[in-house]
């Protein structure tokens, strides 16, 4: 399959089915700024989850800080107790697994969750750190000179910006 191919609004349909099956009574969704965390207020509005869906920039527990500095993408925003909760995070694309680790220190920052789930719209492997997701809606191989990003237009639906690295 083609990265251009790709449906976003198809993939996201699977998405929802598959984070349904993860999600318990007591789950939370949390995105990862900022596609991730466009997939977790739409799936938390479609799922009908009580509250409100998280979100977690990984920008201060990044490896390549000192490289890429603060970005404006935004803060974390976790409106529930850390301490023993059910999280289930979200992306939209799950490459080397460094943006997962930094994340996750980020929530560890806010407490010590029961256990935290990965579900992610695109996998395009490459990893370079030990992560895998528990749902994928898709699993694709990009060349290292593309970036596959989701995109969201002023009526929330989503897409996807393949771009060729310089």
């Amino acid at each position: 399959m083609s990265a251009l191919a790709l449906d976003a609004e198809a993939l996201y349909k699977e998405l929802l089915r598959g984070v349904r099956s993860l999600c318990k009574a007591d789950t939370r969704l949390v995105g990862i700024t900022s596609g991730g965390a466009w997939l977790a207020e739409r799936l938390h509005r479609d799922l009908g989850l009580p509250g409100e869906s998280g979100r977690v920039s990984s920008v201060m527990h990044r490896d390549d800080y000192a490289q890429r500095g603060l970005s404006a993408g935004g803060q974390t925003h976790l409106p529930f107790e850390v301490d023993g909760a059910d999280i289930v995070l979200l992306d939209d694309v799950l490459y080397t697994g460094r943006t997962i680790r930094a994340v996750i220190n980020e929530i560890f920052d806010y407490g010590r969750p029961a256990r935290v789930q990965l579900a992610v719209l695109v996998d395009r492997g490459g990893r370079q750190l030990p992560v895998e997701a528990d749902f994928a809606a898709a699993r694709v191989a990009l060349p290292e000179t593309q970036s596959l990003a989701l995109a969201r237009d002023a009526s929330g639906t989503f897409s996807f910006e393949v771009e060729n690295k310089a």
